[in-house]
């Protein structure tokens, strides 16, 4: 149901829509328009923007509206894969940072070029384009319910409105737009989201102490399950190990997160962006869960039940219903900051991988203004790409969580082909396509799987319990690597190389 906002809201909204976007076209280069420029934003960028952006970057809609959702209906146990995520940071600037440092790289999938061959490197960046579009649909969609609930201008065209105002300063200024517009709006939410709970507990009798006194007693609060169980999401084993390879696949594989790094001015400095970005992960996360301990409290002294669809709307509904003037605007604009910002740097991640690792592949004499003309055209087709896949990715249920769900089907296999190339001198191009290609197609079943499965194995029957999303690039990344690994031993050396 739409409850209408409040006119200071409205114009509130329609002013930081207005004045993100005239602030990232201000990054528009006149003078130097090469590809270095549009895509690495000549590595100019101090890590603490960099930090900021990357942490920009992973707490998109989904992450603001879901995880309050999760906390509403669950308890604190989503923090156990933020612990995975430093875990997975710390790896990713011993493993694969050196080696992104080494060469004049722009994407990740270059990387696989020089130590595998030019097979593999299309693969790994074909499987990149196909997942990140994916999983990006779901979360431009995620914006729907914001802006539905807010604003009643239907899905459809709240998809179409964001979608081209983003599309217009990162079409023109490139990846600096893209960072230092990510910076901006970070500031914001990060506001938005200390406000809000500031908001949640001026309306709870007893203010915050009552929040967490009542939250404790109703387990609210509780972090940390043990328990050994591959079908349960959110336990300690799945949040540390299931997080540290979510991490290592979606920051030290995925184009997305690497582009970041590869702005940075050196190694150094790249390593201190990441690992910072996971520190103020860690507490944005946990500002989030308390958000959603609130609103548990907050409706349970109240008597009135939220009326609506899913979890992932409760935060939502509460911003326009509960939430003072001028404070309302603010969290909508905030939560609309933290979509574009997403956006903006999917649509500069695909556009650099479609050019970098397929056309100049092939054309790679073409003239500088040429290179800068059809990537910009790239960037605007997958615009209009995305824009499809949000509007027929409508649905229900935790859109973070089917947000991560699809990524991580492939990013399991894309961890093992880096394992591989990073860890081992034996594995060639052959081999490591088989192993990715079957750990692919494990992890494909395993997320098609409804429930559990019965298996007859030398004469026993075995239940195959659910396996949850958060152990998908776990299963995945061993599966290829122990597979890419022994085809390789019985294929032929040919292909194999090293890093240099």
């Amino acid at each position: 149901m739409h409850i209408p906002l409040r006119t200071a809201d409205l114009i509130l909204v329609i002013l930081y829509l207005a004045g993100i976007t005239w602030f990232g076209l201000r990054f528009r280069k006149q003078g130097d328009r090469s590809i270095k420029t549009y895509f690495l934003a000549d590595r100019n960028i101090p890590w603490w923007a960099i930090a900021l952006s990357i942490v920009a970057a992973e707490t998109s809609t989904l992450t603001i509206i879901s995880v309050p959702g999760i906390a509403f209906t669950g308890d604190f146990g989503f923090l156990q894969i933020a612990i995975g995520y430093l875990l997975g940071r710390i790896v990713i600037c011993l493993l694969f940072l050196p080696k992104y440092f080494r060469g004049e790289l722009m994407t990740a999938y270059q990387l696989i070029g020089q130590r595998f061959g030019s097979r593999l490197h299309r693969l790994t960046a074909l499987l990149f384009l196909i997942m990140r579009a994916a999983a990006e649909g779901v979360r431009v969609f995620a914006v729907a319910i914001v802006v539905g609930v807010a604003l009643g201008t239907g899905d459809i065209a709240s998809i179409v409105i964001l979608s081209l105002l983003t599309l217009l300063y990162t079409f023109e200024g490139g990846m600096k737009a893209v960072i230092w517009t990510d910076v901006l709006q970070m500031g914001l939410y990060v506001i938005g989201t200390i406000v809000s709970l500031w908001s949640i507990c001026s309306h709870i009798d007893g203010g915050a102490h009552t929040l967490i006194s009542v939250a404790s007693a109703a387990h609210k609060l509780t972090v940390f399950h043990f328990a050994w169980s591959v079908s349960q999401t959110y336990t300690f084993w799945a949040g540390v190990i299931g997080g540290c390879f979510l991490t290592m696949a979606s920051h030290g594989t995925d184009q997305l997160m690497v582009q970041r790094l590869l702005v940075a001015k050196n190694l150094r400095e790249s390593r201190l962006a990441l690992l910072s970005s996971g520190v103020v992960i860690f507490v944005q996360f946990t500002l989030f869960l308390f958000i959603g301990a609130g609103l548990y409290v907050y409706y349970g002294q109240s008597g009135i039940a939220p009326h609506v669809a899913s979890a992932d709307r409760i935060f939502p509904q509460y911003i326009v219903r509960q939430m003072p003037v001028g404070i309302s605007g603010l969290m909508i604009a905030a939560i609309l900051a933290a979509a574009m910002s997403n956006l903006s740097a999917a649509l500069n991640s695909l556009a650099s991988t479609s050019m970098v690792d397929f056309y100049l592949l092939r054309r790679p004499d073409v003239s500088g203004a040429h290179k800068s003309r059809l990537s910009r055209l790239m960037t605007l087709g997958w615009a209009a790409v995305l824009l499809a896949l949000a509007i027929v990715s409508r649905g229900s249920g935790h859109v973070l969580e089917i947000g991560l769900s699809i990524a991580s089907v492939l990013w399991g296999g894309m961890l093992g082909v880096f394992l591989l190339g990073t860890v081992t001198k034996r594995a060639n191009e052959t081999g490591t396509i088989i192993g990715l290609l079957v750990g692919c197609v494990v992890n494909l079943l395993v997320w098609q799987q409804s429930g559990p499965i019965h298996m007859s194995l030398l004469g026993y029957s075995v239940l195959m319990p659910k396996i949850a999303w958060t152990w998908y690039v776990a299963i995945g990344a061993a599966i290829t690597f122990i597979v890419g690994y022994l085809m390789s031993l019985f294929t032929s050396r040919q292909g194999t190389r090293s890093y240099t």
